[in-house]
């Protein structure tokens, strides 16, 4: 009834309003994520929950019953899903791309629940999703079964941490509501999970379309007992250990305002810490106590996990970001060696050898897979061999990282555990990683002093030390252009070597073929051994066709600055086709040779090279000259 004019309104009941708030405050908050194959319904169960709980305004239903006539693929009858489906592209194609986030609550407890993509490409998407989540609901189609996403999916979700699963048989009326359908893929994926460490897997069976046991137990389904899913999500008890895991607080940002106050930013990953306690810096071992706490709303006295934070300490000591401040009888591994999980999210495959970029919450660090030791076959969990990780495939790596992290194992801390795989030419995220323990096997491996120096070297030599990194394809020229320069070079009194592909494939690599795994460690080996004659003072000539831009950018960094100089060799394909020195060109084109570069193998031209040499037209001779000047003019020789 509308209010009458002039009339007052009640005063509101200012207890009431302060106990109201102080209990939504106090609700537990679940996080868990919706997965499976495609067209599981996903997101019609998140959108059946937030319809069944009353969190939908009206304008918002109204604009979904017009948005199902236009998007929508349950007829007449209002379409759940595009409630979560916001994307344009995702309501056409009625699927889900990206990870829809959404909250919810109810009486008991507050939600965050994220709507995960099933298509195989999005696997990313649902890595992300699965990330933060605590609980997982893994939707079965019950006409379909147990299929390779959902095995995928709760692989990934075991990787990532999660220990409780809500196993989902959705679309429970299109089989007629049949137990015998429901307890054979109850059977199947228990079957599967079994050895993926989960604590809990609550099978129901429901149709996210209709509401059977979404929110309600279902008349539908007299022969199920257990609970419906939101009593399940009200009740579920996930934070079990939490309370005691170690205090970690990864350093985001160095805060210094003036001379008098130096804070270190971040925010509490596990534990908590209190004014007066002591603490450690992980990487130096240094020890200092809790001088103040710092938040938005003033100082505190104490700080919780999941709380944004400045602590000062009360020594000045040397804490940067990337570091850890950390309980000192509790501390996290320090290595530059590890051991992980990693799920492959790029179409270009992980190749060990190559060398990513590792981020972790607050550091970064330059690292190769030295090893990698098994892929997981998704459909058996079976432990293949491999020798690389392919789009969305899981497998366990060692890493070698350019300098120590301070780290847990993701089992004990899912936050200070996790990394990610940064392409260093893109800088695309091509994959995620989940640590299980640092690698000791090079503990007692330490640098060794030397009084002689690479500076003494080359002045012993008259020349400062570089690598020319010949690329280009195939009968380009590099060979002749890399011997041609070196006799000039040394018949001026230089230091020289050259390091040829085909000659180092009779000794150092004679154990490599040519697939894209073995042309990585091809260029590794080579790399490290062209470093180590810089080292010695040399001018180091590297004739290799080294196809790929990642493994040339990877020798650059290993050598100083200035050191590395590339020259692309620039001879089109039809011309090395047609001088064709070696007959190699005539039988790759026949198919009579696999994996040659230029033919059924890319190669990935320089995209700013020191120095380009277009031999068209040219002698080598000239080209070896021109060279010569342009090292004569920088001080090389």
């Amino acid at each position: 009834m509308l209010q009458e004019k002039g009339s007052a309104l009640p005063e509101p009941d200012i207890a009431d309003i302060r106990n109201y708030l102080a209990s939504q405050e106090n609700k537990t908050l679940l996080r868990f994520l919706t997965c499976g194959s495609v067209d599981d319904g996903k997101s019609t169960l998140i959108g059946r929950l937030l319809y069944d709980t009353k969190l939908i305004f009206e304008d918002q239903l109204a604009a979904l019953e017009q948005d199902s006539k236009k998007h929508g693929t349950a007829g007449e009858e209002i379409d759940f899903a595009l409630l979560v489906d916001g994307l344009e592209a995702e309501r056409e194609q009625g699927i889900t791309i990206d990870v829809a986030y959404r909250f919810f609550s109810t009486p008991k407890r507050k939600f965050i629940v994220a709507d995960t993509p099933g298509h195989e490409q999005y696997t990313r998407n649902m890595a992300t999703g699965a990330s933060t989540a605590d609980l997982a609901v893994v939707l079965i189609d019950a006409r379909q079964g147990v299929l390779p996403q959902t095995r995928r999916h709760s692989i990934i979700a075991s990787l990532l941490g999660i220990r409780h699963i809500v196993l989902a048989v959705n679309k429970i009326d299109l089989v007629g509501f049949d137990e015998a359908v429901f307890a054979k893929i109850v059977a199947d994926y228990e079957a599967f999970s079994k050895d993926l460490g989960f604590v809990s897997v609550v099978p129901i069976p429901m149709s996210a379309r209709y509401g059977d046991n979404v929110t309600r137990a279902s008349e539908n389904t007299p022969w199920y007992s257990g609970p419906s899913l939101l009593d399940h999500l009200e009740t579920v008890d996930v934070e079990e250990g939490l309370a005691e895991r170690p205090f970690r607080f990864p350093v985001q940002y160095v805060n210094r305002p003036n001379l008098d106050f130096r804070g270190f930013a971040g925010t509490v990953a596990s534990g908590s810490i209190g004014v007066g306690e002591d603490v450690v810096v992980a990487k130096s071992g240094k020890r200092s106590r809790i001088k103040r706490i710092v938040t938005h709303d003033g100082d505190r006295e104490r700080a919780f996990e999941g709380e944004a934070v400045t602590l000062l300490l009360a020594d000045e000591i040397e804490v940067s970001r990337g570091n850890m401040l950390v309980a000192p009888d509790a501390r996290p591994y320090v290595a530059d060696q590890l051991a992980a999980n990693v799920v492959w999210f790029d179409e270009h495959p992980l190749l060990p050898g190559r060398m990513y970029l590792l981020r972790t919450e607050t550091d970064q660090v330059n690292a190769t897979v030295s090893h990698l030791k098994h892929r997981v076959n998704i459909h058996n969990f079976a432990h293949e061999a491999a020798k690389c990780l392919e789009l969305n495939e899981v497998g366990v790596c060692n890493f070698s990282l350019q300098a120590p992290i301070a780290f847990d194992s993701f089992e004990d801390n899912r936050t200070t555990g996790a990394f990610v795989l940064i392409d260093r030419l893109t800088n695309a995220t091509v994959g995620a990683g989940m640590i299980l323990y640092p690698l000791r096997r090079a503990a007692n491996i330490h640098w060794q002093a030397l009084d002689v120096t690479k500076a003494s070297r080359a002045e012993l030599k008259h020349q400062k030390p570089a690598v020319l990194w010949f690329t280009g394809l195939s009968g380009s020229g590099k060979s002749t252009i890399a011997n041609l320069l070196e006799r000039k070079l040394h018949a001026a009194g230089r230091h020289t070597y050259i390091l040829d592909g085909d000659n180092v494939r009779h000794g150092l690599n004679r154990d490599l073929g040519f697939t894209e795994e073995d042309r990585v460690e091809n260029i590794r080996r080579v790399a490290e051994v062209a470093r180590l004659m810089a080292d010695a003072g040399l001018i180091v000539l590297v004739s290799f066709i080294s196809p790929f831009r990642a493994e040339r950018r990877m020798a650059r960094d290993l050598m100083d600055e200035g050191e590395f100089i590339e020259v692309f060799v620039d001879t089109p394909f039809e011309e090395c086709a047609r001088r064709d020195p070696k007959g190699l060109y005539a039988r790759a084109l026949k198919g009579e040779i696999k994996n040659f570069t230029g033919v059924d193998s890319p190669y990935e031209e320089p995209e700013l090279a020191d120095v380009h040499l277009k031999t068209a037209g040219r002698e080598p001779e000239e080209l070896a000259d021109e060279l010569e000047a342009w090292l004569r003019e920088r001080g090389y020789c």
